[in-house]
């Protein structure tokens, strides 16, 4: 799936690199998984698959690194990145905790490679992509004698699922290791001051920096014209993100008497299938079904397109979402958003002024707020207009980049 983190970090790499800077993006785990181009490096370091069997199995972890070499291909690590949504959270307790150990977890021959792998750059600044990653920033510093940043990335809808007894030694062990990060980047106020709680992090060392995204090629604002009034959803299919609670919203709707019509489009994975046949069901059992359009996991073009088809864009979440990357993209695009007041939603809609709030403990309040968008075409308008100018303005990938290279030049400095 087109995962939110690696759609902002390579974009931000991307960009950096656009301003002339000397900047390398490294996949861990898996390839870099994005709409635009990919500005990462070939190699993957810490593959799943290495991980994987590491942690399972003693032998993997006495083998020479040129005999599981191809085990982190691109091509293998691709197909099987297509069951990872599958994983189940006992799994990858023991897992997240080795990794979390550092040198002294079952996976000590990956960070061996990734030094070796990053001495030749000869690295000022490492950036990891986020807490999982914060029991290596000692060895690193040893090593590389670097400043060591971290990105802060949602990390708490990782762990919470995770057995109590995993959990608990993670947020230890995540407590431990932020001793040796010199900065954490979050990319809203709202998980800068969520994250610093939850993980108990040093406050003095957590700096926000807004999100960006490329508008270079977003072209003139939606103007969809009449009827039907088009609501969407653009994300993962899956519980968290919260499409039943907008077909739930959508059948009222419908129910009233409102011309409407519902696209979704993102990633469906095998392990949210059944899920995502329960919402069609519902959908159908209201005598809806025909009025309800799914588009697969959209390219950057296609997903421009799919912006511009709609009147309002909602991603009900039942999780307080850290970033909200989709938020900004229809805004951009000339979209007003109608999110759920809570996580970064209520930050991102007040300082864009490009949607609506709802109270989620409300069981009609979502379906309420895109009513009144629908019998006010003016505010609907008034709303995108003010979105539009602001992401245009503020929250775009060359201010991201820039705020982000300051950090980089004030610790790598120091």
């Amino acid at each position: 799936m087109y995962c939110g983190s690696c759609l902002r970090d390579n974009r931000l790499v991307a960009t950096l690199i656009k301003q002339g800077r000397d900047v390398v993006l490294v996949p861990l785990y898996t390839p870099i998984r994005t709409d635009e181009a990919d500005v990462s490096e070939r190699d993957v370091y810490y593959g799943g698959i290495n991980v994987y069997l590491q942690q399972r199995f003693g032998l993997f972890r006495r083998l020479p690194t040129w005999t599981t070499r191809a085990l982190d291909s691109v091509p293998l690590l691709r197909w099987a990145g297509r069951f990872a949504g599958g994983t189940s959270a006992e799994l990858l307790g023991p897992m997240t905790v080795s990794m979390l150990k550092g040198e002294e977890g079952a996976q000590r021959k990956e960070l061996d490679r990734l030094i070796e792998g990053l001495r030749p750059l000869e690295p000022d600044v490492i950036n990891l992509p986020n807490l999982m990653f914060v029991g290596i920033a000692a060895r690193l510093k040893a090593e590389l004698g670097v400043r060591v940043l971290c990105t802060l990335s949602g990390e708490d809808i990782f762990l919470d699922p995770l057995p109590e007894r995993y959990r608990r030694e993670a947020h230890d062990l995540i407590r431990e290791g932020a001793r040796d990060v010199d900065a954490f980047i979050a990319p809203t106020e709202y998980f800068a001051s969520f994250a610093t709680r939850r993980f108990e992090l040093p406050a003095q060392h957590v700096r926000v920096v807004r999100l960006g995204i490329a508008t270079d090629d977003v072209g003139e604002a939606a103007d969809p014209q009449g009827e039907p009034f088009t609501i969407g959803y653009l994300a993962r299919i899956c519980p968290e993100k919260g499409l039943a609670n907008l077909a739930d919203a959508f059948i009222q709707l419908r129910g009233a008497g409102h011309n409407c019509r519902l696209r979704v489009a993102g990633y469906l994975g095998a392990s949210d299938q059944a899920y995502m046949d329960r919402v069609c069901d519902k959908l159908r059992d209201a005598g809806v079904f025909d009025a309800f359009d799914y588009v697969r996991e959209p390219d950057r073009a296609e997903k421009l397109d799919f912006l511009r088809s709609l009147h309002v864009l909602s991603v009900p979440t039942e999780y307080h979402e850290a970033k909200g990357l989709y938020v900004l993209e229809a805004m951009a695009c000339g979209v007003p958003v109608v999110q759920p007041r809570h996580g970064s939603f209520p930050e991102l809609v007040e300082a864009t002024g490009g949607g609506l709030l709802y109270d989620p403990t409300e069981a009609d309040a979502l379906a309420g707020a895109i009513a009144g968008l629908m019998d006010d075409s003016h505010r609907r308008r008034d709303l995108a207009d003010r979105g539009r100018r602001s992401v245009l303005d503020s929250f775009t990938d060359e201010i991201m980049a820039r705020n982000t290279w300051a950090l980089y030049e004030r610790y790598g400095s120091e």
